[in-house]
């Protein structure tokens, strides 16, 4: 009898395993008829020998250091495609984007890849050639940037539920080589560091939930990985205790401008250490651009702004153009406003999305004067919303993604997903166009393109009507919106990426954190 309890905990476990929550919940079910009860009543020993299996588990995962396991796979394997597709044709895009020189090479120093935010990579992605699959296990630290060094080293900004935390990360083992741990966020300030980007001279310099800017050496004389804070500069005396930094970015001349959430905007002086601070009074959630004309470009929930410096040498606004922020904050945006980081384009316009109701617009403006030069709604009425930057994949022209619903873990879970889409928006001769649309859902992805294979790149999710919790790491073809392949990343809450961004290596490897860690997908020509 016991060996047959056995046998049939197993099956029952096999199938949970294959099939997912539902096979799962009517495992359960099944213990409502009393003969099933009695027949797997277990004794104190068979109790006591789980309880024990499961703490052995558990202590396993929380006490081996970072990045030495995988992340723990969820259910449901058998009834989810591990790959859809073909593998692509490389096709490059020709972007002409200019270096920014206070920045690492373009699409290694920040967030969105360069001074204009254009969220592109110059060098090669997937092309889906047998792609492999690689995780490892971080615990619950969530990486919102990351970056890639001279040394092509992973440089991450991390975040848990105690505070932010700096990494060099080793790109092939995914594992730390070294940790610098930043100021922790207060109990009861939501608004932790998440301003970053890397410098010429490979600095991580990032903000501290103390209201500092500080300069973070990645590595030491000999080029070992090596977080030491080598400058800092104190920004308490202008921006209050109930506020946070939010935003940082170089402009040409080499000035560090910052932005806080409740619409302060300033830059630091490198040279002098001086502070000088513009009260915008408008609430700003998403990140700065830089143009090569020193000006910086910033969203607040009320109005795109360009900003700049005065013959006195104090910040300044060069235009100031309202757009149209809706009735109410959407689900799946950071505020009620544009949830998008403002986008340069080589065409002389700058890009962003509004919170129009019932649709949302992509929008486009002369660099020069703001002026409006064009708008098209995307999406579904009611159903429109981003928190991702928008992709540049033309000189006038870029890929949106629809994050409305997004409003949490909660809202993927159990096969869930929200309405997605993608969708491409040229200008042509002054007017705007959707160029294709894609049924993709990307729920709380920050896409990619790479110049080098024309592909752009998200993080998707499948419905599934058995409740299995698919991610995949997906191409689409910028120039047509055809889906080339998806390839599934890992199944479970813990594979949700929740707003952070794709990163492409230079060898052409994918990153994405996720809740749990890193995932990495790569061609088979770069496994080993």
């Amino acid at each position: 009898m016991r060996f047959q309890r056995s046998l049939a905990l197993l099956v029952v476990a096999l199938v949970v395993w294959a099939v997912g929550p539902l096979a799962l919940l009517l495992a359960l079910g099944s213990l409502a008829l009393p003969r099933v009860r009695d027949w797997l009543r277990p004794t104190w020993r068979v109790v006591a020998g789980w309880t024990a299996g499961v703490a052995v588990l558990v202590g396993v995962v929380v006490l081996v250091p970072d990045g030495f396991l995988p992340i723990p796979p969820g259910i449901g394997s058998l009834t989810t495609p591990r790959y859809v597709g073909r593998p692509a044709t490389a096709q490059p895009i020709g972007l002409g984007i200019p270096q920014h020189p206070r920045l690492a090479a373009n699409g290694t120093g920040t967030v969105h890849n360069d001074g204009w935010s254009t969220d592109s990579y110059p060098g090669p992605g997937p092309l889906g050639e047998s792609p492999s699959v690689d995780t490892a296990w971080h615990g619950i630290e969530g990486c919102a940037t990351l970056a890639f060094d001279t040394q092509d080293r992973l440089v991450a900004l991390c975040g848990d539920t105690s505070g932010p935390v700096l990494h060099v990360l080793d790109p092939e083992t995914m594992r730390a080589q070294d940790t610098l741990e930043l100021p922790a966020r207060p109990d009861d300030d939501g608004c932790g560091a998440s301003a970053f980007f890397l410098d010429d001279q490979d600095r991580a310099v990032t903000a501290t939930t103390e209201r500092e800017i500080v300069a973070v050496t990645t590595a030491d004389g000999r080029g070992d990985p090596d977080l030491t804070i080598q400058t800092s500069y104190d920004l308490s005396g202008e921006v209050p205790e109930d506020d946070c930094l939010v935003a940082l970015m170089p402009d040409w001349g080499g000035r560090t401008w910052f932005a806080s959430e409740d619409g302060r905007v300033g830059f630091v002086d490198p040279g002098t250490g001086k502070v000088q601070v513009l009260e915008l009074g408008e609430e700003i959630t998403s990140s700065l651009t830089a143009g090569e004309d020193g000006g910086i470009y910033a969203v607040t929930v009320e109005a795109l702004y360009k900003l700049g410096v005065d013959p006195a040498g104090r910040p300044t606004v060069r235009w100031r153009t309202i757009y149209d922020r809706g009735t109410e904050q959407k689900d799946g945006q950071p505020s009620r406003g544009s949830g998008t980081t403002p986008t340069i384009l080589p065409s002389g316009l700058v890009a962003i999305t509004d919170n129009a109701d019932p649709k949302m617009n992509v929008q486009f403006y002369a660099v020069d004067d703001g002026d409006l030069v064009c708008q098209q709604t995307v999406f579904e009425d009611g159903e429109s919303a981003t928190a991702g930057s928008l992709v540049a994949v033309g000189p006038s022209g870029v890929v949106v993604e629809n994050t409305y619903g997004y409003t949490g873990l909660l809202r993927t879970v159990l096969g869930r997903t929200t309405p997605g889409g993608l969708a491409r928006v040229d200008v042509v001769d002054g007017a705007c166009g959707v160029v294709w649309t894609s049924d993709q859902v990307a729920p709380t992805s920050v896409a990619k393109v790479s110049l080098g294979t024309g592909l752009v790149y998200a993080y998707t999710k499948r419905r599934s009507l058995l409740g299995v919790n698919a991610w995949y790491f997906t191409a689409i073809d910028a120039r047509t919106g055809r889906t080339a392949f998806s390839v599934r990343t890992g199944i479970g809450t813990m594979f949700n990426n929740h707003r952070s961004a794709v990163t492409l290596g230079p060898d052409g490897a994918a990153f994405v954190a996720t809740l749990a860690g890193l995932v990495r997908v790569r061609d088979r020509e770069f496994s080993s």
